[in-house]
């Protein structure tokens, strides 16, 4: 049987966000039982955001999540970190805008959190399981998810870059794997497409510190790539972190090609749209009807 996790202790991160350029701060708070992710922005009066399908506000360039008219951006990297350790339960207070980017990748907050610790609780935990393959596809972009018992993904990329060009990686999921595979691979952006970001307002944070910048030939960062196959690496963290979107922890594999944010989320959405595709279990079997799998504002 597995059970639900918090963390054992408080703690805060700071940084700035990649997108909005604002230094903000991030504090973790552990919860109980079947309380779910849940965000909070302490810099203005305004209810918690629960981490599930109804959160789901855009995809500009990073995950955004948000109800009644106040937004958290750029959520995956930190959805990621806590989706690869398993916790469940947790309150996330943000005093700005947009979570940190931190160095680009999970690894601060997943060494940060298992600073705190990770805490077994006494509820059953509930998976979303895939029962038969869903497919979303856009042009030559496409994502699916199989039945599997366990949590695997694996993912295709093709960029005409003479560094990156086709990558493919498949690894099973668990906080083992996570820590070592995936979570120190980092965002990753091209030198040509820097003044079109400033110009619509994005990566006003941005820098060799926070992200991997290539131009034509190569990475212009001064210490290179953490792996060869970095750029692929970081396209998994980026799905598992919008992956969190359906509200509990899935079982299944994820077969994806070329697909961003924008498609995660209509997977999510036609995975929950198709009820014949999914059920909600735990190790042991069948749940009820999941509460956090619809829209939610506390």
């Amino acid at each position: 049987m597995t059970y639900q996790k918090t963390i054992k202790t408080d703690f805060t991160l700071e940084g700035i966000g990649l997108h909005s350029g604002k230094n903000v701060r991030v504090h973790f708070v552990p919860r109980g039982d079947n309380q779910g992710i849940t965000f909070q922005r302490v810099d203005k009066r305004a209810l918690p955001i629960l981490t599930n399908i109804g959160a789901i506000s855009d995809a500009n360039f990073a995950t955004i999540i948000g109800t009644n008219g106040t937004s958290i951006s750029t959520t995956e990297h930190l959805l990621a970190a806590l989706v690869g350790l398993g916790i469940d339960n947790i309150l996330i207070e943000v005093d700005g805008p947009e979570i940190p980017i931190l160095d680009g990748s999970s690894k601060i907050f997943v060494d940060a959190l298992l600073k705190a610790g990770i805490k077994e609780l006494t509820s059953e935990k509930a998976f979303v399981e895939v029962a038969n393959p869903v497919t979303v596809k856009e042009d030559d972009r496409w994502i699916a998810l199989y039945p599997y018992d366990g949590l695997k993904v694996t993912f295709s990329i093709d960029y005409p870059h003479p560094l990156i060009g086709k990558q493919r990686l498949s690894l099973n999921i668990t906080p083992e794997t996570f820590s070592k595979e995936i979570a120190f691979a980092r965002t990753f952006g091209f030198k040509k497409d820097l003044d079109t970001f400033y110009a619509n307002g994005l990566a006003q944070g941005g820098s060799l510190k926070n992200a991997i910048v290539l131009d034509e030939k190569e990475v212009i960062n001064p210490e290179g790539l953490r792996a060869a196959d970095e750029f692929v690496r970081h396209k998994i963290l980026d799905l598992l972190g919008d992956m969190a979107l359906l509200g509990h922890p899935l079982r299944g594999h994820i077969v994806a090609h070329k697909s961003g944010h924008a498609l995660h989320h209509k997977l999510v959405f036609s995975l929950m749209e198709q009820k014949d595709r999914w059920a909600y279990k735990s190790t042991a079997g069948l749940f009820g009807l999941p509460s956090n799998l619809v829209p939610a504002t506390a």
